[in-house]
């Protein structure tokens, strides 16, 4: 089974549907500005996920858009603060949007992405207990992102964090939303319960590996192939798995070097190659490697509850294709 090709597929069908939905609105300047990460394309993996997770329980998958359209909105938002706060020039191979636009222009676009994900959702059809539980779903979602970049932001500050802390915070900051697109996905395609708990287990696992290796492939890739600028984690003093495995594994020299050039906004091209070679001497880029593959093992068994359909041979596929991406 060719897995990109699969997404692919359903990441178009979706796209069709996300255009039509954002189409329009005055002034222009701002709907340009709320369309131009959305309509830039991206993997589409949280609503593909959550039309896949429907498919998996026999459900419709049309039944399932309205909430595919609020995830991807709720995602993008999230990446447009993110990128003020980072101080990051591009995403997705193109000025982020407080680049293009301007930061107050790119606020309020932030803030209509977020109401316009909630205005997706009321186009749910079907029970209205099954809408409330799926609403609030997202609402926690909101809430659990927030409180996990508040963490992010704090961890910039702190030396040394725990990997338990690190965990911590990309489960509350990305896998929340891979977890909400697999078993709101099943609950909306008619799942039972032991179905929409696995597959909510199988979001958080595939998130979390989905996370670590996005830390890898910084660590590992140039800024073409990546399509966001590289050194910014280090240079931010951004407590990746990779960071904090070097900084509580590294002794003596290397150490000080490490804890004098991480985080300085204002270290060189060569001090970030420094500490790419550190974090490769303590061993954590490949701990990193290798704890996304643990969690995509974890991510696989739990799927042993769900019927053997082609849905399920892609969200098993989709698992290894999260740690076996270029980008």
């Amino acid at each position: 089974m060719d897995i990109k090709a699969e997404l692919k597929k359903r990441a178009d069908f979706f796209d069709k549907e996300l255009e039509k939905f954002l189409k329009g609105g005055e002034p222009e300047t701002l709907y340009d500005a709320v369309r131009h990460l959305p309509l830039a394309g991206g993997k589409r993996l949280r609503p593909v996920i959550a039309m896949i997770s429907c498919e998996a329980v026999k459900g419709d998958v049309i039944n399932v858009l309205p909430l595919a359209i609020g995830l991807e909105l709720i995602h993008n938002f999230t990446l447009v603060h993110d990128d003020i706060m980072d101080q990051s020039k591009l995403r997705r191979n193109m000025p982020a949007v407080h680049i293009k636009y301007g930061a107050p222009t790119a606020i309020i676009a932030g803030d209509l992405l977020f109401a316009k994900s909630f205005e997706a959702m009321h186009k749910i059809t079907g029970d209205l207990s099954i809408f409330k539980n799926v609403e609030y779903g997202l609402i926690d979602c909101v809430r659990l992102i927030s409180e996990g970049q508040q963490l992010d932001i704090g961890f910039e500050n702190c030396k040394i964090v725990s990997e338990n802390d690190y965990l911590e915070m990309i489960l509350k900051k990305t896998a929340v939303l891979f977890m909400y697109a697999s078993e709101a996905g099943g609950i909306l395609g008619g799942g039972s319960s032991e179905q929409n708990r696995a597959l909510n287990e199988y979001g958080k696992s595939l998130g979390l590996a989905f996370q670590i290796h996005d830390d890898y492939l910084d660590m590992s890739s140039d800024e073409k192939t990546l399509g966001k600028d590289i050194g910014n984690d280090i240079r931010n003093g951004k407590k990746t798995l990779i960071a904090v495995h070097s900084l509580n594994n590294a002794k003596g020299e290397d150490k000080k070097a490490l804890e004098k050039i991480f985080g300085n906004r204002n270290a060189t091209d060569e001090e970030v190659k420094e500490v790419y070679r550190l974090f490769n001497k303590t061993k954590s880029v490949e701990y990193a490697k290798i704890t996304a593959v643990d969690y995509c093992k974890k991510a696989k068994k739990v799927l042993d509850v769900l019927p053997d359909t082609e849905a399920k041979k892609i969200l098993l596929g989709l698992a290894d294709y999260s740690i076996q991406r270029k980008k």
